[in-house]
């Protein structure tokens, strides 16, 4: 029986859309304090009314928003017990066509923006007693590579380098950090691609079916736990076992 995180304060970057949203709707079913986090104002309007949580625009590149980000939920919240750095964008662009603006603003939400919200948020996350960061990664990058995701994979496992140090640096003020790697999942985004491309990619993971945006926030739960509290520094990949098989074939022989 895990100990129940009901009443903690639990921040979620990215959280007005797809993934985050769906880390968003795990933590408040279970009675936390959410506050969700977003640069588009009507889509966290929307979050908010839908799941019952608290709404911040903000843009996690700059460190004055993510200053704003735990003075907020001080504020509405009390603190922050949890962190759940879920920001992420990823714009397609070959190497031959991407350009320098291109590769700032993936770097700049994706890493960039996890370190200045994790930084920002190191005050109340200590007082807390108890504080957690979790960071949402991706397959992509730290075990995969994808055409046209260079920028991105690289900033996916620039953020796991990050969490390496990280976790050394905060194990003695009582705080953890761990990350979680989604596969495929299947988010709004995902789902315009239309029927044909999703079999495609059903068709080549082991558990046959994409994953949800709730597999990644029951992940989140986890290792936002009491339970969890002799892990950091690591990742957990929820995939589904997508990453496992040695080549299309290897799914025919199961």
């Amino acid at each position: 029986m895990f100990t129940s995180l009901a009443g903690r304060s639990v921040v979620i970057t990215g959280g007005t859309k797809g993934i985050g949203k769906g880390i968003a709707r795990v933590f408040a079913g279970v009675g936390a304090k959410v506050l969700v986090v977003g640069r588009d104002e009507d889509a966290g309007k929307a979050t908010a009314r839908e799941l019952g949580v608290s709404h911040l625009s903000a843009d996690v590149t700059r460190a004055e928003d993510c200053a704003r980000i735990a003075r907020t939920a001080a504020e509405r919240h009390g603190g922050v017990d949890v962190l759940c750095a879920s920001g992420g964008v990823f714009p397609g662009r070959r190497l031959t066509d991407m350009t320098e603006a291109d590769i700032d603003a993936v770097v700049g939400v994706n890493l960039k923006g996890t370190m200045l919200c994790v930084q920002a948020c190191l005050a109340p996350l200590q007082a807390s007693g108890r504080g957690r960061v979790v960071l949402t990664s991706s397959i992509t990058g730290p075990l995969t590579g994808y055409p046209g995701w260079s920028h991105y994979g690289a900033s996916r496992a620039a953020q796991l380098g990050f969490m390496r140090t990280a976790a050394m640096e905060l194990a003695p003020k009582g705080i953890t950090i761990n990350a979680v790697l989604p596969g495929n999942i299947l988010t709004e985004r995902l789902a315009a691609q239309g029927e044909d491309y999703l079999r495609g990619l059903r068709a080549a993971i082991p558990v046959g079916r994409l994953g949800t945006a709730e597999d990644i926030g029951n992940a989140c739960l986890f290792l936002a736990t009491d339970e969890a509290a002799y892990i950091t520094g690591t990742s957990l990949v929820v995939d589904g076992g997508q990453i496992l098989p040695e080549s299309p074939e290897a799914l025919g022989l199961m």
